[in-house]
């Protein structure tokens, strides 16, 4: 330092820091070779203290006012210099500005899921995010154990340590309260506070306090998410029976607008009656009365243009006795790929060799 700068830092007698950024949380005042004139004047503004620190002690802490630097406020500094009667100008000691206002959005998340049991769907894994503040409580404590004898100290170099315990206590406090998953999200609030309360111990040791604690969101894996999204949905269906019937005569009277969709409607009206029953067993308690027996399936005819059926075996014959059943009339059930004429279906030749012939005329 040139003698310039020396005589200038000599004759000033102000003390003060001016904090234009936006991150630091320590800020030592510079001075040649740290000597302080008797008599200087201290400014400490609002959201700041000033700590005194001789030969790497603590020693005094301004709060936040205007003061006049003699030994009687400065009492730890005396005795630590061995100051009886006063001490002469300049003397030497380090003075840290802290800043104590409160340093808001710092993230936070969860690098990788965090392994709960819920009561409900059992092991699962969440992950969360959100944001905290924090601000110094002990300039002192934070000064000794975290800033050191830095020149400047910013929120960066401690952002991420921070941010980890954050994440370690947070799941602590959501598996040891044990709330179950679906009720997270209505009680943002409650866990929040509980991970505050979890996280404070381990700031205390850094002199820092945890202002507010948010949680943006929690999350179930994507393919759990959508399991429980199809559970919500038959529960809006309600009774799964009658809504398969209500959608297969849907599907009968979409098909009737078509002609070449009747033979889709007959298999879907057989499948749909089929998936009811089926279904309405599974949603009405489980087994309390045995499946019905199960029938194959009927076929359907085309009789003058129009289709009949389903029809049972003895439904056909009596069909075929009536004439309206042929080997050549055309024919269909669920499983056959077209409309196919009845002697090529081997499965009705028993009907038309059972049926006796038209009686002769006259």
């Amino acid at each position: 330092m040139g003698i310039f700068n020396k005589l200038r830092n000599e004759l000033i007698d102000i003390i003060q820091w001016t904090d234009d950024s936006q991150d630091t949380l320590v800020w030592r005042f510079p001075r040649y070779e740290n000597e302080i004139k008797n008599g200087a004047q201290l400014i400490v503004r609002e959201s700041q203290v000033a700590v005194f620190v001789l030969q790497g002690q603590l020693a005094d802490v301004f709060q936040p006012g205007t003061h006049t630097l003699v030994t009687q406020n400065l009492p730890i500094l005396s005795t630590l210099a061995g100051w009886k009667y006063g001490f002469e100008s300049p003397f030497k000691a380090e003075v840290y500005f802290v800043s104590t206002r409160t340093f808001t959005d710092r993230k936070w998340g969860t690098q990788n899921p965090i392994m709960m049991r819920d009561p409900e769907f059992g092991p699962v894994r969440l992950r969360a995010f959100g944001t905290f503040a924090i601000k110094i409580k002990d300039a002192g404590i934070f000064i000794k154990n975290i800033a050191g004898t830095e020149s400047r100290f910013t929120t960066d170099e401690i952002e991420q340590q921070l941010r980890d315990m954050v994440v370690s206590r947070f799941a602590d406090a959501l598996g040891n309260n044990k709330m179950p998953v679906l009720d997270l999200a209505g009680n943002y609030d409650k866990v929040s506070r509980w991970a505050a309360a979890s996280i404070q111990p381990d700031f205390d040791a850094f002199g820092i306090q945890i202002c507010n604690f948010v949680i943006e969101n929690i999350s179930l894996p994507p393919e759990v998410e959508a399991a429980i999204d199809k559970r919500s949905s038959m529960g809006v269906i309600g009774n799964m029976q009658t809504y398969t019937q209500f959608e297969t005569a849907n599907s009968i009277r979409d098909a009737a607008k078509n002609p070449g969709g009747l033979a889709g409607a007959g298999a879907g009206l057989a499948a749909g009656y089929q998936m009811a029953n089926q279904m309405g067993q599974a949603f009405s308690g489980g087994g309390a009365a045995p499946p019905p027996v199960p029938q194959p399936a009927g076929f359907f005819i085309v009789v003058n243009g129009a289709q009949s059926g389903p029809l049972g075996m003895g439904d056909l014959s009596a069909r075929v006795a009536a004439g309206q059943l042929t080997p050549k009339t055309l024919v269909w059930k669920p499983g056959m790929a077209a409309w196919t004429p009845a002697e090529s279906v081997s499965e009705l030749a028993g009907v038309f060799a059972a049926t006796p012939p038209p009686l002769p005329k006259g």
